[in-house]
Order: C-alpha cells, then structure tokens, then sequence
C-alpha cells in the first residue's frame, strides 16, 4: 500500500509540475536615457539639366518647288529627240533617250536649288538627367535605458518612448 501512496503521489507531483504557466503582466518603467542613433547615408537625387542648341535643319523642301521643272524637262527632252531622229524607230528611241536625259538634267536643277534653301538654323532644347549625390543622416531609432525593480535595462526602439516605457513582465514559478 506505501508504494502505491508514493507512486500516486509522484505522478500527482509530476503532473502539477507541467502545468505550471507564466503569468504575463504589462507595467510602465521610468526611462532614464533615450538617444537618437543616426546613421549617414548616400542619397543620390535625379535632376535635370536642359540648355538650348542651335542647330543646322537640312531637308528638302517639296512643298516649296513642285515638280514642274522636272516633268518639264522631260517633256522638252523627249521633244528633241524626236526632232532629231531621221525615221519613226529611231525617233521613238531620241524621244525615250531625250525624255530620260532630261528628266535627270531637271532632278538635278531641283536639287541644286532645295539645297540652297533647306538649310535652316533652328533653336533646340536638349535635357539630360543627372545625379547628385549627397550625404545625409537619418535617424534610425533610439537607444533607450530603462529602471525597472532597481535594476536598469536597455532595448533599442524605432520610436522616442517619451519619460515612460511599456514593458511585459513575465512571472513563473521554478520549482
């Protein structure tokens, strides 16, 4: 019977042993020191820079010459080689070989005079963007020293507690 009396007794003991829970409680603790920690950091900002360019535009210009002169020297091309030629074969071919010759001498005239007047001068804005790059400190949060019960206690944090701090306070009995 006394080995059943302990046994029972040891199981009882072993079993109120492992319910034994913490007790958590929140108080506020009197903040001794809150310093700022700053940290420096490179900071690159964007920025634009624009200046003015003059330019030299060089296009033809189609719309100011239309294409008269070159259908015009084609036709009076094709007319001299036809005038020229001695039968109708070889008219026929003073007509194409006039019409060609001439087509060309016309582009060429065309050419000669849009070149003369495409060139232009024109004001152009042109922008860049640029980075500037600066140092700067942050604040990356506060260092703060804490009385609790006597004894002091130190925690870092991401913000200024002010003159109190919440802390948790956890009791649990050790047997």
């Amino acid at each position: 019977m006394k080995g059943l009396f302990f046994a029972s007794l040891g199981v009882g003991l072993w079993m109120s042993a492992g319910s034994v829970q913490a007790q958590t409680n929140f108080e506020y603790a009197q903040v001794i020191e809150s310093r700022p920690i700053y940290q420096v950091v490179e900071v690159s900002t964007p920025q634009q820079q624009c200046w003015e360019e003059e330019v030299v535009r060089d296009h033809y210009r189609e719309d100011r010459n239309s294409g008269t002169s070159v259908l015009l020297s084609t036709i009076i091309g094709g007319a001299i080689g036809n005038a020229v030629g001695h039968n109708k074969s070889n008219r026929r071919v003073g007509a194409v070989v006039g019409a060609m010759l001439g087509r060309s001498i016309g582009r060429d005239i065309m050419r000669n005079s849009n070149q003369a007047q495409a060139l232009e001068y024109e004001v152009v804005q042109r922008c860049n963007t640029v980075y500037e790059q600066h140092e700067e400190e942050r604040l990356m949060g506060y260092q703060v020293t804490y009385l609790y019960n006597g004894e002091e206690y130190s925690v870092r944090t991401d913000a200024d507690p002010g003159e109190q701090i919440r802390i948790r306070v956890s009791v649990e009995a050790v047997l």
